[in-house]
């Protein structure tokens, strides 16, 4: 089953906002913590168009230049989604922490009036976090019901392993991360006011930074799997075997060989050996039976190829 769009789009409209919110924070209390955040909430932003443009390139027809269509578009595009997390969301998060630990300034204390509220740096910045909270909590929530749609009654960790729609969990986790560094962020310019210690709003920017390599480093590796060719699940694939074994015209099932070319597009390579007293009539009737048959129970076999060979000697039990 493949996702729907709605987690991304709630992910590119939630941390547009909070891009724009906490890069304002940043630049009134100069917190090294509340930038990184912005950062990060930049490339999610990006990220998102990302993950629609290669959802929409891997539904383009296949051509002459590409006969088995273009669904590993998709995969492309989440290796470089991957990959941005990692290098300029938790790339630039070090470095900005390391920079700022090495020379810690001022936090900035002033009061900041707005609708007649006074608000100090630190109630400025909580109130900044606690607001990108809601919004990423509401974004989380959506990635986390889409991807519960997609996984049915998979265990989570296993759904993740072996699913072959990688927005499906992509958004779920760039989604938590984020989660994740708005607490950290929370916790260290806390600590940074409270301790009068602003070393300590750089050592959170380095936090959010190793928690987004930690998250990227995985989707890399989940983006690598898929680029490469993954085999359908072992389930389809014994599914497959047992639609093809229960045909009369085979004697025995060689080989079921699979290799996911997008989530819905799959390519089946079965090496079936027929009973010698078939004719080519009666094969060739046989390969499109069980073309039909599989096609019936799993829509995602696009692409099916049937090696045919008879044995010799053999004949059909009585």
């Amino acid at each position: 089953m493949a996702s729907s769009n709605k987690a991304i789009y709630a992910a590119i409209a939630g941390n547009g906002l909070i891009a724009v919110t906490k890069f304002i924070g940043a630049a009134i209390s100069g917190s090294s913590a509340m930038i990184a955040e912005g950062i990060h909430s930049v490339v999610d932003t990006g990220n998102g168009g990302l993950l629609l443009l290669g959802k929409s390139r891997s539904q383009l027809p296949p051509d002459k230049k590409h006969p088995f269509g273009y669904g590993k578009e998709l995969y492309f595009y989440t290796l470089i989604v991957a990959v941005l997390i990692f290098g300029v969301g938790g790339g630039v998060s070090i470095y900005e922490g390391i920079l700022h630990t090495m020379h810690p300034g001022e936090m900035k204390e002033a009061g900041y009036s707005f609708f007649g509220f006074t608000f100090g740096g630190l109630t400025l910045n909580l109130v900044v976090l606690g607001l990108a909270m809601i919004f990423e909590g509401y974004a989380l929530t959506v990635a986390w019901n889409e991807f519960k749609k997609v996984r049915g009654d998979t265990p989570v960790w296993e759904a993740v392993r072996t699913g072959k729609d990688p927005t499906a969990f992509m958004v779920l986790f760039e989604d938590a991360a984020a989660e994740a560094g708005l607490i950290v962020a929370a916790i260290g310019i806390s600590l940074a006011h409270w301790l009068e210690m602003p070393v300590l709003d750089g050592i959170a920017s380095i936090g959010i930074g190793v928690i987004l390599c930690i998250v990227a480093s995985f989707l890399v590796w989940e983006s690598r799997g898929l680029l490469l060719g993954e085999s359908a699940a072992p389930a389809v694939t014994g599914s497959i075997r047992e639609i093809a074994r229960a045909d009369d015209a085979v004697q025995e099932v060689r080989r079921a060989l699979t290799m996911h070319m997008g989530p819905q597009d799959v390519i089946l390579n079965l090496d079936l050996t027929f009973f010698e007293d078939l004719s080519a009539e009666e094969i060739e009737e046989a390969v499109d039976r069980m073309e039909r048959n599989v096609r019936e129970k799993h829509a995602e076999g696009n692409h099916i190829f049937i090696e045919a060979e008879s044995l010799a000697g053999r004949k059909r039990p009585a």
